[in-house]
């Protein structure tokens, strides 16, 4: 499989070297390092060539680096059934960039691309509804980047009195929370449930 896979590569930048920037074979899949202005016309190819024929869309989904200045990776999935391959395709994007949409070419990309931009705020141009999917309509953030807090900004709850949803600044409470700051290698200086009876022997 490997073999085939490596053939595949060399074949696929054989072609299109315009679009791909590098590609390898880890763990028995191809991945391919492709140019953002190029996805829509590769991927097509990637449809359409008869060596190919990556015609299911699998996912697509963000990486996010806040370290590297192109901070964000769009990956998509794709899967030929008639040759029975799978190639993963990386874009390499700045937090301003935007990439262009893929729904022409596969309309399956439509709630994947519409999840991207709700979980990372990634923008996809030529998108025919681009708007939050898993998310709240006035939910702010973007949840999976490495900068969101764990808590949110915001927490939803039903008010009794008001009868209706009420959306407050996320507050702690911490009273009922008991902090004792010890490994658990140090020991406890309490008994705990249970304990009392080898203390009885």
């Amino acid at each position: 499989m490997t073999e085939a896979l490596n053939e595949l590569g060399a074949l696929i930048e054989a072609k299109r070297p315009d679009c791909v920037l590098g590609w390898d074979v880890t763990f028995g899949e191809l991945n391919v390092d492709v140019a953002p202005s190029n996805i829509v016309g590769f991927i097509e190819f990637l449809k359409a060539d008869p060596n190919c024929k990556f015609s299911s869309l699998v996912d697509i989904t963000g990486v996010d680096y806040p370290e590297r200045a192109k901070r964000f990776d769009v990956v998509y999935h794709f899967l030929s059934m008639y040759q029975n391959h799978r190639i993963r395709l990386r874009v390499s994007i700045r937090e301003e960039d935007m990439v262009p949409s893929i729904v022409d070419v596969h309309p399956s990309a439509n709630w994947f691309e519409r999840e991207v931009f709700d979980m990372f705020g990634i923008l996809f141009t030529g998108h025919p509804d681009l708007r939050r999917i898993l998310t709240d309509y006035g939910f702010r953030g973007y949840p999976l980047r490495k900068d969101f807090p764990t808590t949110g900004y915001t927490e939803v709850r039903y008010d009794e009195a008001q009868k209706r949803v009420v959306y407050e600044p996320v507050s702690l409470v911490q009273e009922y929370r008991q902090f004792d700051f010890m490994s658990p290698w140090e020991g406890a200086e309490y008994i705990l449930p249970g304990d009392e009876k080898e203390g009885a022997k």
